[in-house]
């Protein structure tokens, strides 16, 4: 069978033509569409020698591109003598079988491309079953050009003659077996990540999310200390990162960084990572954290919200944090930001600026969660003492004779948990101090 993955071989050092179609009236200029994909060609490794934009309202069902910019890109190809052809955009499966048989060349586009780079950084046993499972759901359609992209490609498989229908029926009954098989297995990875998650009950959980290199990683690493992966390039890391934070006047939680998004991700590339998200879906608090020097940062924002509506992440207790501030020329870009954001802290993860008032919104936002307890019991309450040293966070203890006095703050759902009898007295204020309950059994 043709092995998708070889496709990873195709664009790396390869000179290759960056192609975009945006709609007419677009405030996207010519430049600025083809940025984020010379972003992502650079990360796959290729080497970018021409590109060239359509801007155009009715773009072709068959080839996407009109006549006339066929025939430039033509000219383009051998002015350049590029090998492969890179879209922006996203190909249907006889709209990249017809560019390939009309420019002879290699047709890839955004989904693939994407997909590449995610299967070069892929570490873990999950990320490679979820990318190698994307990669499966995307090929499968196309895997009659994918036998055109191999016979190209010095000594892939099949070089030289064409596989035939019968090959390709073969292909399919494989691939379809091996999409069976990630499935089940990727089942049981993400039963055990809910497990994992579901242990960690006795601390609340932040995750971070955003859109890729918005300094998520560097974020985590000026907070908890940890000792994280940061780099200056797109999805630097692809797998969920957990760490302990101390929040002054809190105590500990757990802070996760997860993988970033990027404007059309691929759809099965989203389903396949729905498990490495888990974290973002059981958090307490998310933070959103937007490059806040990004000239398109309202339109990333936009993009995350989309991405996490799809794969059923709850967005109404998020906060949203502006990053690299540092960067940003012109301030009034980010009076922008709040202006449409009210809801939103400003912040330097490189500087390690603004984090006080950032520890500030999230121990308000996880506190409108919880309530202060005052509790009295007798000293050889160990059950007790337990139980809130997991659960609580203890503010003051007072000790006369065999007694304790406690004021502690903890989440309301562990109230119930709380065993009381005629030893123990508890009540219960809001993070304001007015009594919510008065008990005295």
């Amino acid at each position: 069978m043709a092995d998708p993955k070889r496709e990873q071989l195709k664009v790396q050092e390869q000179r290759v033509i960056l192609v975009a179609v945006v709609e007419k009236g677009s405030h996207v200029d010519k430049d600025s569409s083809l940025d984020e994909l010379r972003g992502l060609v650079a990360t796959a490794g290729a080497n970018v020698v021409g590109d060239l934009v359509q801007k155009t309202n009715d773009p072709s069902s068959t080839t996407l591109l009109g006549k006339g910019k066929i025939e430039e890109l033509k000219q383009l190809i051998e002015a350049t003598d590029a090998e492969v052809i890179i879209f922006d955009n996203n190909l249907s499966p006889s709209q990249g079988r017809n560019l390939e048989k009309e420019l002879d060349r290699v047709i890839v586009d955004r989904s693939e491309v994407i997909l590449d780079i995610f299967a070069r950084r892929a570490q873990t046993y999950e990320a490679r079953l979820q990318v190698e499972l994307a990669q499966a759901l995307y090929y499968r359609p196309r895997l009659k050009r994918l036998w055109t992209h191999l016979e190209r490609i010095e000594g892939g498989v099949g070089a030289g003659r064409g596989p035939g229908e019968k090959q390709l029926e073969t292909d399919k009954r494989l691939i379809d077996q091996r999409i069976d098989e990630l499935k089940l297995k990727l089942k049981d990875v993400e039963k055990r990540r809910e497990r994992v998650v579901k242990t960690r009950d006795d601390l609340l959980t932040v995750s971070l999310v955003g859109y890729t290199n918005a300094g998520k990683s560097t974020l985590m690493r000026s907070l908890t200390g940890a000792d994280v992966y940061v780099a200056d390039q797109l999805f630097a890391t692809l797998d969920t990162r957990t760490r302990r934070w101390h929040l002054p006047h809190w105590g500990e939680v757990l802070l996760s960084d997860t993988v970033g998004f990027v404007r059309n991700l691929p759809h099965h590339l989203v389903a396949s990572f729905k498990s490495t998200l888990e974290e973002a879906r059981h958090a307490s608090l998310l933070l959103h954290v937007v490059d806040a020097s990004h000239y398109e940062a309202e339109r990333q924002i936009d993009t995350v919200h989309e991405v996490l509506e799809k794969i059923g992440v709850d967005r109404t207790n998020m906060l949203l944090v502006l990053n690299k501030t540092d960067r940003v020329q012109d301030r009034s870009l980010i009076d922008v930001l709040r202006a449409k954001h009210t809801d939103c802290i400003s912040v330097s993860a490189l500087e390690r600026s603004g984090f006080d008032k950032l520890t500030e919104a999230v121990s308000e936002r996880l506190g409108s969660g919880s309530v202060l307890a005052e509790i009295e019991t007798n000293a050889g309450n160990g059950k007790l003492f337990a139980f809130l040293s997991q659960h609580a966070e203890v503010l003051h203890q007072d000790y006369e004779e065999n007694r304790v006095r406690m004021q502690c703050r903890l989440d309301r759902r562990y109230v119930g948990k709380i065993e009381q009898g005629a030893d123990t007295t508890i009540i219960l204020k809001d993070i304001h101090g007015r009594t919510l309950v008065a008990e005295d059994e």
